[in-house]
Order: structure tokens, then sequence, then C-alpha cells
């Protein structure tokens, strides 16, 4: 089959590799109908993200047809159509029996290295380096699903590809965002990035309550996507992001603050960002939090900060501070879609949202290197690829 394959810091290539195999009883093959390229892939493919060997397969975010069934994978049929979370999760052990799917204790076979590296191992994902599971990714022809009776839902009939696609990741994600927010009516929710997640944490704020929404980049597209759904804007070159929620809130500050960026933010110009890229080019620091201090400072007293943004290691200058003085929530987490994805999947069939808002390119697997290239240099008003195999 063909796939998407890792082969250093900046170098895609559509491989020819072996089709999937059953391993386990509880696996499902699927026949890849629609995956796409993540904002966290880019971290890879910058060679942000440790473990990644040469060859290793990419993509998170997959759906298709089921082909083929492990003997004891009973909620499903071939030819069933599904969405794949990109949480590989057991459906057993302390955590996902609480809901707590990224958390699984049993689904990462690596566990050991991120138990030395973050303490303690979250749940395996797919495409997503030998940190997490070394799983091959869903930008390919075929995927192997391991405990394919916990992850993939059913598409319900009526609802295309790229109306649910978004389930296996963005959605949840950016919607968890939001939710992370304890939103009560009419609450300001300030919002950095507006990539594909930002882009659905707005929508999702909106959802839940928010009254005011203040969205902050640079990339005029997706100033402009965000402003379509009602979402004031910050351009962060053009004017400063502090004295500006300052004075949108009269002074009191945003009452929640959404970092969807993460570790590699563009702050260009700010002394505290120039000070992050040394040290990460110097092997001195592991990420560039400037996002994270500015959303600290943004919030209003006894708000909430919530963090969907990647993360990989160790935060340098973050002002704790002012978040304990000020009596600050923090909420964070890699998605436990599984836990999102029926409420979700309700809102589409519902028609209260179509996720398909936010594809700008759609392509053969094929073009996927080069769009790599054009999704991580944000050029040709890209914000989201859609490949369909």
């Amino acid at each position: 089959m063909k796939a998407l394959a890792w082969h250093g810091k900046g170098s895609m290539r559509c491989d020819t590799v072996p089709d999937p195999k059953i391993e386990h009883p509880r696996d499902a093959i699927i026949k890849v109908t629609a995956c796409a390229i993540c904002g966290s892939d880019l971290h890879i493919y910058d060679g942000v993200i440790p473990s990644m060997q040469h060859g290793d397969i990419l993509g998170h975010e997959t759906m298709g047809e089921v082909v083929e069934l492990g003997s004891e994978t009973k909620n499903l049929r071939i030819g069933d159509r599904v969405v794949v979370p990109f949480t590989i999760s057991c459906g057993e052990c302390f955590f996902c029996r609480r809901g707590f799917y990224s958390g699984c204790e049993r689904t990462n076979p690596d566990k050991l290295k991120a138990e030395k590296l973050w303490g303690h191992s979250p749940a395996g994902l797919f495409g997503y380096s030998h940190l997490l599971g070394g799983y091959a990714g869903g930008q390919a022809e075929y995927l192997r699903v391991p405990y394919a009776d916990v992850g993939p839902i059913k598409v319900p009939d009526g609802l295309t590809d790229e109306q649910v696609l978004f389930l296996s990741d963005i959605f949840p994600t950016g919607y968890m965002a939001a939710d992370f927010c304890n939103i009560q009516h009419g609450d300001t929710i300030a919002i950095w990035g507006c990539g594909p997640v930002g882009q659905f944490a707005i929508r999702s704020a909106f959802l839940l309550g928010a009254g005011r929404v203040i969205a902050i980049d640079t990339v005029p597209e997706r100033l402009a996507m965000a402003r379509e759904t009602g979402a004031l804007t910050i351009d962060f070159k053009a004017e400063d992001v502090y004295d500006r929620i300052q004075d949108l809130t009269a002074g009191r500050g945003a009452d929640a603050c959404i970092d969807a960026v993460g570790t590699e933010a563009d702050a260009t110009g700010s002394a505290d960002s120039l000070v992050d890229r040394v040290k990460v080019a110097t092997f001195m620091g592991t990420d560039r939090p400037h996002v994270l201090r500015q959303a600290i400072h943004c919030c209003r007293n006894f708000g909430t900060v919530s963090v969907v943004g990647v993360y990989g290691g160790f935060l340098d200058k973050v002002p704790m501070g002012s978040a304990i003085n000020r009596g600050l929530t923090f909420r964070m987490a890699q998605t436990p879609v599984q836990h999102y994805l029926p409420k979700l999947m309700e809102r589409i069939q519902k028609g209260e949202i179509d996720p398909s808002f936010v594809i700008t390119h759609r392509a053969k697997l094929e073009d996927g290197p080069e769009l790599y290239r054009t999704f991580r240099d944000k050029q040709d008003g890209c914000i989201k690829v859609v490949m369909k195999p």
C-alpha cells in the first residue's frame, strides 16, 4: 500500500509499504477513505517530537470502511463506515472505566520511555512516535486499528466523510478546550491560535454559551475564518494582545483563556520568544511557551486557562506566581476522544455544526509531502488538508 512516512526533519515521502494485518483478536483493518494532516503532525515534521524512526507512518485523523475484523471484535461489521479516534484505548483499565481514555494504562507498549520523560505514560496514539507506542498512522491506504471494539464509531447514513472525519481529533479537542472553561452564559473566552483546533474551539465556545470570543493569530485567512463565526480578532503582530484584551474587558481580563498553539509558538519580536528559540536551538530547552505565559497574564482573577496545544517537555519562565496569587485554574489533556464522540456526532446530525467548514485543501495521498510544507509554511491560504487515498 501507499503511505506517508517520515524520513527525518522536514522530510516526508509517499512510500510503498506492506499492508497491515490482523495481529490481535480485537483488531480491525480499515480501508482509509479520508485522512488529514494535523497541526501536531507538523511538530513531528519539524523534528520536535522525540523517538521517531525513519519510515514511521504518520497520521491520526482517519476514517474509512471496515474490510477485516479480528475474532473478538463484535461491535463492527465488514463494510461499516467508521471514524477512528487518535487515542488508542482498551476500555477496561482504571482510566478508561472513568472516561479518561487518553490515559489508558494498557495501550502504550513503550510506556517505560514515556515514564522516564513524564513520570507516567498516557495512552498509545496513532502515528505519533515510539514514545507513544510506535503505532502506524492513518495517512495511508489501510490502517490497523487495535482495540477496535472500543475506539471506532459508526457513521450514520446521510453524513459525508468530510462532515465526520474531524471527530477523530480536532473537533473533540477544540470542544474539550471550551468545555474545560466551564463557560457561563455571556462569558468572554480568549483563544490563542486560529488553526484547525482553534477554529473548533471558537465554534465550541459559542455552542456552550460564550457571549464573546476573542481569537488571536496573525495569518489573515485564519483570522477571516474566525470572524465568519462572530469572533473578535487580534493580530498579534499588529497590536499588543494583553493591552487589547484589557481594553475589551474593562481591565478585568478574559473569563477563560485557551492555548491552542502549544510548543512552536510564533511570537515574532517578543523578547521571551527570542530567548525560547535560542534555548531550543542550543538544546537548553524543549518548548516555546510564549502563548501560555500570555494566556496566564490575560486571564481574569479566578479564571481558567485551558491548554490543548501540544507541549513535549519542560517549560521555562512560566509565571506561576501570577497563577497562584490570582487563583487560576488549569485544565489540560490529550483528548479522551471516545468520551466526546457520541455527543459531537449528535450535534453534527442535528445540524448544529458542519465540521467541513475548516477544509481549505483537498488532495491525493501522493500530494501529502508537498502539502506538509504548504501547511507548515501557511502558504496558499492553507488551514486544513484532507487527503483521500
